[in-house]
């Protein structure tokens, strides 16, 4: 009966599973106002999280997409809702790094070679996240940390799930791994140091 029962399907669902899970509180911060996404990183996962997902589709990755799928839906909702609900602190920095990243994004439509587009598209997601680690640093409470944790672990659980191991199937989700352990452990040094703004000094 298990003789041909994958196991990478089970941590596949997994991922998925948690992917649902960790965007939940976050939906919940961003109407209550307390997490404030950066438009121009979730402006650049919108336009590249699909590609990734067919290129990953391409390169044998199987259940490993699953997650990718459904955290592609997720993400056009969050973009949706930065028009509303997005940070306005936005600098110069974070406009250069959105054009260099659009720009970049130009580049990577237009290359055949199903490798070099997903080491562009790899870069191009690594840019999307300065923005948002550089305003979780000025204000660590306006991300649900949570969220940046269950992505690290999905990332994580989404390479192993994959059907195949080679550099279509790992660079994009290594890169999303290290990013989101990265994010979260700016906003988490940082609450450290800054006081929430919500809690009342003590007199």
């Amino acid at each position: 009966m298990f003789e041909n029962f994958d196991w990478r399907l089970v941590v596949a669902i997994t991922a998925t599973v948690l992917t649902i899970i960790g965007y939940i509180p976050y939906f919940k911060d961003v109407f209550a106002k307390r997490t404030k996404p950066h438009i121009y990183t979730w402006m650049i996962w919108a336009i590249t999280q699909g590609t990734a997902t067919v290129a990953l589709l391409y390169g044998g990755g199987k259940f490993g997409s699953m997650s990718l799928v459904i955290g592609t839906v997720l993400v056009l909702f969050i973009f949706g809702l930065s028009f509303k609900y997005g940070t306005k602190n936005i600098t110069k920095v974070d406009t250069i790094t959105l054009i260099v990243a659009l720009s970049a994004i130009v580049v990577w439509w237009k290359l055949n070679n199903p490798l070099l587009a997903v080491i562009m598209i790899s870069m191009i997601d690594g840019l999307a996240y300065i923005p948002t680690i550089r305003k979780s640093y000025a204000e660590p409470y306006s991300e649900t940390i949570s969220f940046w944790i269950i992505m690290a672990i999905v990332s994580t659980l989404t390479i192993v799930s994959n059907a195949e191991y080679n550099l279509l199937t790992v660079t994009y989700l290594s890169v999303l791994a290290v990013a989101n352990v990265a994010t979260a452990l700016v906003i988490s040094i940082r609450r450290r140091a800054v006081q929430n703004p919500s809690t009342p000094a003590h007199s």
